[in-house]
């Protein structure tokens, strides 16, 4: 049997290669984190062939003093940790001294490097582990790292490697993430002599719209929320602008990109109630907390952790971005958008808490995270300032419901109109920000402007101040009844109206059962529902906020819920499943023809509604249409 023996330091390099550089993005992560730790503000990326010929990363950073080049590529070797106290609090990108040796180990690679006050550079060459005397070289302040033929002796790791282009996607997909996490920081990448990205200095908001879009950035919701050591900072993407796949989330904790179950489970589920399903969010968040919170010393390439209060970490990341999403309501527009162009202004308002229709595209800006009141927002250019007289000369027959006087006649409908069910329910309590009714702008015209017609049963089309509102009113109003549920039963008080006369259906013995054994949590939703025979039940009271819906089928699909799951699962985990079945049923039905005074009130509730920028099932329920769009639709002024 062989004798055990220690293994050569260029062997251990080489094992540890395996792990830390899987591929060239591998190496060029472990180069760009040390020059983020070196404090660069401009650093510079060139590849050949993805990365598996030349990954070259030059920097301005403090650099690396004469003594210390060739220790820099000696394996647990690190300027950054000095005993194990550090390593519990680790505040640095790299800290295992590993990225250097193992790279080394497996290229050609060339050190270049000019520590701040020093007369000239120094460059140390090594090949496949192998070191060279440093010699005296020309370079400006800062370092320069060449990594020549990655895996050129192993064959066997070589040809694990893709093709170059997916390689150098890889590479790109790293240089994004950092560049994300530092936008404080320039990048430039290279391949094959082709600038493929380039990014200046700026914030948040720049290097999102840079890197994942205008879409993304123009529709995100800012989230600045702490709480004791914690702070969840960034963009989260409008669900609207939700993605097929995973490929625009981006989290980092303290600045480092990272992927871990919790997070991404506490993400999930405050997206469940705007998302549609089948369909992924994007974000570009940022966690802060205490370096000793979180153990970083997980895997040798540092992108899993480990919390050490996981549960607080995970309850406020969904209780934060569940507040974001919460605040969106319907037409809020806020500044930040050129109404004659549709671009970008340079410093937009900020307006945190929006929501916008995919056509109209303000954006939350990071310096600013008060609510614009629309109050305070300009009037684009072109529309006309005239009062509210005029909208009664245009629609003032409209708008009138045959033997409905509307209050306040003469002026704008009344916001909250009483008939068919779009009043608010009497609660004795409510949530303020859900209640809150934005103001209307300095000509007295709301957010989604004033119903015009119906279309098709389907559709309401209002003109707002700039442009027209479409709205898919039985998406709208089933967001507007799920909202209003989720309250009442929040605040145990879910009234509920008696029936004169009982409704009868027949059931099977499941059904039955599941009323005998679960009287109480009908209750506490609003019915009263009880066991007329063994092959019948009577629906005695339902929920106030449906009560125009059909109370058969509706009981049916409660029963049917409770059943499948059970009374307590259904009224603690999946609570908001029953409750959006509920709002389902009780939502105006499509091809119901609707009043104007009904459509202007389905309008008011919206504007004052949480999330009602989107369905219970991630639907967008309304779009916008500016003046911009529609002259460019006709050509006007081409």
């Amino acid at each position: 049997m062989p004798r055990i023996q220690l293994l050569s330091d260029q062997l251990v390099n080489q094992i540890a290669a395996g792990e830390v550089v899987e591929r060239p993005a591998s190496a060029l992560k472990e180069l760009l984190e040390n020059s983020l730790d070196a404090g660069s503000e401009n650093i510079g990326v060139e590849l050949i062939a993805g990365g598996t010929k030349l990954i070259k990363v030059i920097d301005d950073g403090h650099g690396i003093e004469r003594d210390d080049l060739a220790l820099a590529l000696h394996r647990h070797a690190t300027s950054k940790i000095r005993d194990f106290d550090d390593l519990q609090k680790v505040a640095t990108l790299g800290f295992r001294g590993e990225g250097l040796a193992s790279i080394a180990s497996v290229s050609r690679l060339t050190l270049t490097s000019r520590f701040d006050g020093a007369p000239h550079a120094w460059r140390v060459e090594s090949d496949h582990g192998r070191l060279h005397e440093p010699e005296p070289a020309a370079l400006a302040v800062g370092t320069t790292i060449e990594v020549h033929d990655l895996y050129y002796q192993t064959p066997a790791r070589r040809k694990f490697l893709k093709s170059d282009s997916t390689e150098f996607a890889h590479c790109e997909d790293m240089v994004t993430r950092l560049a994300l996490a530092n936008p404080d920081k320039q990048f430039t990448l290279i391949h094959n002599s082709r600038a493929n990205l380039r990014v200046m200095r700026g914030d948040v908001h720049k290097r999102c719209a840079a890197l994942l879009g205008d879409d993304f950035a123009l529709h995100a919701v800012q989230i600045d929320e702490a709480a004791g050591p914690l702070r969840l900072w960034g963009l989260a993407g409008s669900p609207t602008q939700s993605k097929a796949s995973r490929d625009a989330q981006y989290f980092f904790v303290n600045g480092r990109f990272v992927r871990d179950k919790v997070i991404a489970h506490a993400l999930r589920e405050a997206y469940r109630d705007v998302l549609h399903h089948d369909r992924h969010a994007s974000w570009c968040l940022f966690l802060e907390l205490d370096p000793e919170g979180v153990d970083v010393n997980v895997h040798p390439t540092k992108i899993e952790v480990r919390f050490r209060e996981s549960q607080a970490i995970y309850r406020f990341l969904l209780t934060s971005l569940k507040k974001a999403l919460a605040t969106t309501r319907a037409g809020q527009v806020p500044a930040g958008i050129d109404p004659e162009t549709g671009e970008l202004l340079v410093a937009p308002v900020s307006a945190q808490g929006f929501e916008v229709a995919p056509a109209a595209a303000p954006a939350p800006s990071p310096a600013q995270p008060q609510q614009t009141p629309w109050r305070q927002q300009p009037m684009p250019m072109g529309v006309v300032r005239e009062p509210m007289a005029m909208y009664d000369r245009m629609f003032g027959d409209l708008r009138r419901d045959p033997g409905v006087e509307p209050a306040n006649a003469g002026s704008a409908p009344a916001p909250m109109f009483t008939a068919n069910g779009f009043a608010p329910a009497p609660l004795r309590a409510s949530n303020v920000a859900a209640r809150t009714m934005p103001e209307d702008s300095e000509d007295g015209i709301p957010p989604l402007g004033f119903a015009l017609a119906q279309l098709h049963g389907v559709y309401i089309l209002a003109q707002a101040a700039e442009g027209m509102v479409v709205v898919d009113m039985h998406a709208a109003h089933e967001r507007v009844v799920y909202e209003k549920l989720k309250n009442a039963l929040d605040l145990e008080h879910m009234p509920m109206q008696p029936l004169l006369i009982p409704h009868l259906f027949s059931a099977d013995r499941f059904e039955v059962a599941t009323v005998e054994d679960n009287a109480d949590a009908f209750t506490r939703i609003g019915f009263d529902l009880s066991v007329a025979s063994p092959t019948q039940i009577a629906i005695r009271g339902i929920p106030m906020l449906l009560k125009d819906a059909d109370a058969v089928e509706l009981a049916r699909s409660v029963i049917k819920d409770v059943r499948e799951v059970g009374a307590s699962q259904m009224l603690t985990g999946r609570q908001n499943e029953l409750l959006a079945t509920m709002a389902c049923h009780g939502a105006v039905r499509a091809n119901r023809a609707l009043t104007i005074p009904e459509m202007n009130a389905l309008l008011r509730e919206m504007e004052a509604t949480e999330r009602s920028g989107q369905c219970n099932h991630g639907r967008p329920t309304w779009f916008r249409l500016g003046m911009h769009d529609l002259d460019k639709l006709f050509m006007r002024g081409q």
